[in-house]
């Protein structure tokens, strides 16, 4: 053990307390001066609030407008042995691919017409 480490140990629980309150104030200014001397840096740099605003303008769509939500896709397709689901958008899934390399096709996967009811309602 390091001389230090037993000095830590000999103290007495108030010692250690008031010790790590000063630590804790002063690793709280330094993060602040820290924090501030970057804020100037980032200033300097031209960003500063102008780069908070681009990055809430990132999800407005270029006419500046928001970005509408679009509704859930409902699945099409689904793994027998594992009930997993495909909603038929994007890179198909492992399983879908492992299957149709062995042969079948992706007909036998589609789930019944379920969901087109659903979509005739709306």
């Amino acid at each position: 053990m390091s001389a230090k480490k037993l000095e830590l140990e000999s103290m007495s629980l108030d010692d250690l307390w008031s010790l790590h309150e000063e630590i804790s104030g002063i690793l709280s200014d330094r993060i602040k001066a820290e924090k501030q001397e970057l804020e100037k840096r980032l200033a300097a740099l031209g960003g500063g609030a102008a780069s908070l605003a681009d990055s809430s303008a990132s999800r407005l769509s270029q006419t500046g407008k928001p970005r509408r939500k679009y509704p859930r896709v409902l699945p099409k397709y689904r793994n027998p042995q594992t009930s997993e689901t495909w909603s038929g958008r994007g890179k198909r899934p492992r399983w879908l691919v492992a299957a149709m390399k062995s042969g079948k096709r992706i007909e036998e996967f589609r789930i019944g017409d379920a969901g087109s009811k659903l979509r005739q309602r709306a």
